[in-house]
Formats: C-alpha cells, structure tokens, sequence
C-alpha cells in the first residue's frame, strides 16, 4: 500500500467532473491497489473521506470512515466505497456544519447539507448496495459525492464570514460559526 499525494485546489483535477468506473476495471489487481491506497492515505491525513479526484484519478471512487470515537457522529462508519455513487436529498431539511477538506487544507467553514440522503453505489467487488444517512454520515457522503463532481466544500458555502484557519475555529470555538451563519 501506498500514500498518495493530494490534490490541492487550484489544480484542475479537483475540479473536472469525474467519469464511471469501468465494470471491467472493479475485479481487477490495479483498482483493488487504488482502492486500499485510498484508505491508506485517508488514515495519514486524519480525513473521513477521500474521493478519487483528490488523489488525480478522474473515477467516480470514493471511500468513508468514520471511527466510533468520533464525536461528530452518532455511530461509526466502517470503511465504505463508493463505487460510481448515485446519491438522492431524502427531504428539504439542511444543517449547517463545519467542514474541511484535505484538498483545501488548514480551512474549515460552515456548510448547510441535507440531513438525510439516500446513497446507491457499487463497493469495491462491483456489489450493488444501498444505505440511508443521515447527521454526520450524510454530510460526509453529499462532501464526497460533490468531488466527484468537481466541486468543494467552499461552493457550498452561504458566505465566506465562517471561512478560518483550523487553528482558529480551536481557539475561539467552532459553534459561533455555525451560530453566524443562521
């Protein structure tokens, strides 16, 4: 297994809209490398996400974690891939919520998602399968999801008035920033 170098914003990869992963290319030696390199690197860089685009590969991949300890979620996440992801807004609810990338990194804003989604994608072997979200879980896929897309967190954003340094939301609390927004 291997790290693999981000892709930062400003880079077009992290912007073009990613194609399907070809069924011929799931079962095979190289995507299944691709696919735990992912995860390798997604574990270095503490995200909870990471979607092929981020690492220059133009597929519509992507893999979620996230750990029971984490205080964001209800429960925990075991590792998830998303392969060729449909994703569907189960209602018109948003939450506001703080977000980071590891493609914009260092910044954090408030970002207003839909509660609960309903998410088809293929894993890793080409099985078909389904999940409901919602909370934190949601908000992670719908940020993945829109990598694929080529987009970031930031074009979700209301504002720019919640956009600050990671060490800023630290030190003078995240929650006002969410309070702002609203």
């Amino acid at each position: 297994m291997a790290i693999l170098k981000v892709a930062r914003i400003g880079h077009p990869v992290v912007r073009e809209t990613a194609r399907p992963v070809p069924a011929a290319e799931i079962q095979g030696a190289a995507f299944q490398r691709l696919v735990d390199d992912m995860v390798e690197t997604m574990h270095e860089y503490d995200g909870v996400g990471l979607a092929a685009p981020q690492i220059h590969v133009g597929w519509r991949l992507a893999v979620i974690e996230i750990l029971p300890t984490d205080e964001r979620a209800e429960d925990g996440v075991p590792v998830t891939v998303l392969v060729n992801p449909k994703l569907t807004p189960l209602g018109k609810r948003r939450a506001r919520g703080i977000e980071g990338c590891l493609s914009v990194p260092g910044f954090r804003g408030v970002v207003a998602r839909h509660e609960r989604v309903k998410l088809e994608a293929l894993d890793r072997h080409g099985k078909p399968w389904s999940v409901e979200a919602h909370g934190f879980f949601a908000r992670v896929i719908q940020h993945e999801c829109d990598h694929l897309d080529g987009r970031v967190y930031l074009d979700r954003m209301e504002g720019l008035r919640s956009l600050a340094y990671q060490e800023e939301f630290d030190r003078f609390g995240a929650q006002e920033a969410v309070d702002d927004e609203e």
